[in-house]
């Protein structure tokens, strides 16, 4: 028992250095897949073998490992995966790290001598290997992704989403926050922003914020104005879900964080240096918000057919 958490605590320290050292380096490992070239493509989630996304710190991982290696698609597989497809990984290859989070019970006696269930967290590395490098898939994997859809269409379609959710978004004013008391996104004129991306990569941010409330979430914000590094937990969480929430729509975000984000990399450093499960219980937060956002939209659609 003690050698697999030796295990686990090794693998979110491996994770997590990696990422203090692109944000050592002023780059926030998140947003890679919108640097330079691939911002003119269709940004989405990496894929599994079976075209489900990958979710939580896997993302960031895949991002991460498929900019670095230059892979233009978003599919992954593991190598018993692709020999069951009938290919195989090229020699020389090497695989990315990926990771599977789950618990498991079991019966332990407790010091009166009962007998009590227990909950035990495992953390689980394997590799998985870009389509890229792997020889003899069929053609579906080698498909390249759709050209991405028209600007206008593309507005039109998140607005409905962010619709759909039900928050209450004003206008006004030159700053974008969410207001817990008065439960409403605040966001500055449309036209006040450099392009429809810029914005609604803005208001994807503020609504992930928008999730925290008990009624929703329920991640404690109370200490947010006086504690900075819950406000750097929280902003991590937001920055995190805008990421996701853009992956999904086809949104490609601004490049260059708002001014006020930038200032969060000192304490990001901060954070992920003194706890090594900061990143993670970050992203799985950042990926309950999205999926709570999603869901919001199934229950927009029953209520429009219902009536």
């Amino acid at each position: 028992m003690k050698n697999t958490e030796n295990q686990r605590v090794d693998l979110y320290t491996r994770i997590t250095d990696m990422i203090i050292e692109d944000l050592t380096k002023g780059v926030r490992p998140w947003m890679k897949p919108w640097n330079a070239e691939n911002t003119t493509g269709r940004i989405n989630r990496p894929l599994r073998y079976n075209g489900q996304p990958y979710s939580g710190v896997n993302v960031l991982l895949l991002w991460s490992e498929g900019m670095a290696r230059g892979y233009t698609s978003s599919t992954w597989m593991t190598f018993k995966q692709a020999l069951e497809l009938g290919a195989a990984v090229r020699k020389g290859e090497t695989g990315t790290t990926v990771v599977f989070a789950n618990r498991f019970t079991r019966s332990e006696i407790d010091e009166d001598g009962g007998e009590v269930e227990r909950e035990i967290p495992f953390l689980k590395a394997y590799s998985v290997f870009n389509v890229e490098q792997i020889e003899g898939l069929p053609e579906q994997y080698h498909h390249r992704p759709a050209p991405a859809p028209d600007p206008l269409e593309r507005i039109q379609h998140a607005d409905r989403f962010f619709r759909n959710t039900g928050a209450v978004i004003r206008h006004g004013g030159n700053q974008a926050f969410f207001a817990p008391t008065a439960d409403l996104i605040q966001m500055p004129p449309f036209e006040s922003f450099k392009d429809a991306a810029s914005y609604y990569a803005t208001l994807s941010h503020e609504v992930t914020h928008w999730t925290a409330p008990a009624h929703r979430l329920s991640r404690d914000l109370s200490r947010y104005a006086k504690d900075k590094s819950e406000r750097a937990r929280e902003e991590l969480i937001a920055e995190l879900g805008s990421c996701f929430l853009c992956a999904d729509l086809g949104i490609a975000p601004e490049l260059e964080p708002r001014p006020d984000h930038a200032s969060y990399l000192a304490s990001w450093l901060k954070v992920l240096a003194g706890d090594r499960r900061a990143i993670f219980q970050a992203a799985a937060h950042a990926q309950r918000a999205a999926n709570f956002l999603h869901d919001l939209q199934h229950e927009a659609a029953e209520e429009r057919l219902a009536t």
